[in-house]
């Protein structure tokens, strides 16, 4: 975990020794800066402490822009949503959090799972943000989305002949499918959303006729399947969009080159079809936090144009709230229309998609 520049309050300091080794060889240069006297509790300032698994510099903007408008500070505790929840466990009640941010909806359904989240009542969320991309009782709320996509070589594969997530089982498609692990939770949360729709059997069905046509064993992240998808080791992956637009706006001219050479699809567009699947990030309240009142005008601010234009042109996601200028590399992929699927049954359906995946063989 990492500790940032803005040094988390420490009334949950004690709950640090309690950590696992890795945990603490993973914040031991910050050790000492988090069991210091927060300059903003001292000040008596307004401030919110966030528990946040995303790691994108251009978040600490956002954090800074919430307190020129409202005068509340973020302590930020970064690390990894395993790292985080973990921690939140050992610290309980006594936990300094007021806020956890996560991506995947999967990971908020598990902090859900663990009681950590209060529900929250704000007919500003609730106006501005889909059903499908929230929790029902107002527990978390999505506040961007990740498409996740076909992606195709363009000397090898006409986009005509895409369609659906379902017809990438056809055996013309053998040997021309690169994806990572089952076990990453983007891929875990795709056939979560297909449980919902098909059920486990038909998902089943689809996982093993996938593995039927992988280029190669799953390896690397989704930029490793792009660049592989470039060099010719494939012809289609499945990976998220704002992975491809990194490449296309690098300052490296060989990442420019592999995103020319790629073509985005989108899947499911039909006007009989459900449309592409989308995945969030997210945050919620945390129950035991003494600051809601803060928490929720953060989850709010997250809402807000401002908000919403920095997590569409900062890190190249798709904002929630409609009418957002998207960053111009994302806009030229095109308009698409979403799963309204509820995000949150990623996370009921994910102890069965980790089945499926192991029953079929999928890495």
């Amino acid at each position: 975990m990492k500790f940032s520049r803005r040094s988390l309050v420490t009334s949950g300091a004690a709950a640090l020794a309690g950590l696992s080794a890795s945990q603490v060889l993973k914040s031991r240069p910050s050790v000492a800066q988090a069991n210091a006297p927060s300059r903003v509790a001292q000040a008596g300032g307004d401030f919110i402490n966030l528990y946040s698994s995303r790691h994108y510099n251009t978040d600490d903007e956002l954090y800074d822009n919430f307190k020129r408008l409202t005068g509340i500070q973020v302590n930020l505790l970064e690390g990894s949503a395993d790292e985080l929840l973990g921690r939140l466990k050992i610290e309980g009640s006594s936990s300094p959090a007021d806020v956890f941010m996560t991506v995947d909806a999967g990971r908020l359904w598990a902090a859900d799972q663990e009681g950590f989240f209060s529900p929250v009542s704000s007919s500003i969320l609730e106006e501005k943000i889909p059903a499908s991309l929230r929790h029902p009782n107002g527990h978390w709320f999505g506040f961007s989305k990740r498409a996740r996509v076909i992606m195709y070589n363009k000397a090898q594969v006409n986009p005509a002949e895409l369609s659906t997530y379902e017809a990438l089982t056809d055996p013309k498609w053998r040997s021309q499918i690169l994806i990572r692990s089952s076990s990453n939770i983007y891929n875990l949360s795709l056939m979560a959303s297909l449980i919902s729709i098909h059920g486990s059997g038909e998902t089943e069905d689809w996982a093993r006729g996938l593995v039927a046509n992988f280029a190669r064993p799953p390896e690397g992240n989704d930029t490793a399947q792009i660049r592989a998808l470039a060099s010719g080791l494939g012809g289609i992956a499945i990976a998220n969009s704002y992975y491809l637009a990194r490449l296309g706006k690098s300052g490296d001219a060989v990442d420019r080159d592999i995103f020319s050479k790629v073509g985005l699809f989108f899947p499911n567009q039909g006007s009989n079809q459900r449309g592409t699947h989308v995945n969030v990030s997210g945050a919620g309240v945390i129950a035991s936090s003494p600051r809601k009142a803060n928490a929720i005008k953060f989850l709010e601010y997250m809402a807000s144009p401002t908000a919403q234009v920095f997590f569409a042109q900062g890190n190249n996601e798709y904002p929630v709230v409609d009418g957002t200028p998207l960053d111009p590399v994302v806009a030229d992929f095109g308009s698409f229309k979403s799963d309204t699927v509820n995000v949150e049954m990623y996370g009921r359906n994910q102890a069965e998609a980790v089945r499926i995946a192991d029953r079929v063989g999928w890495v």
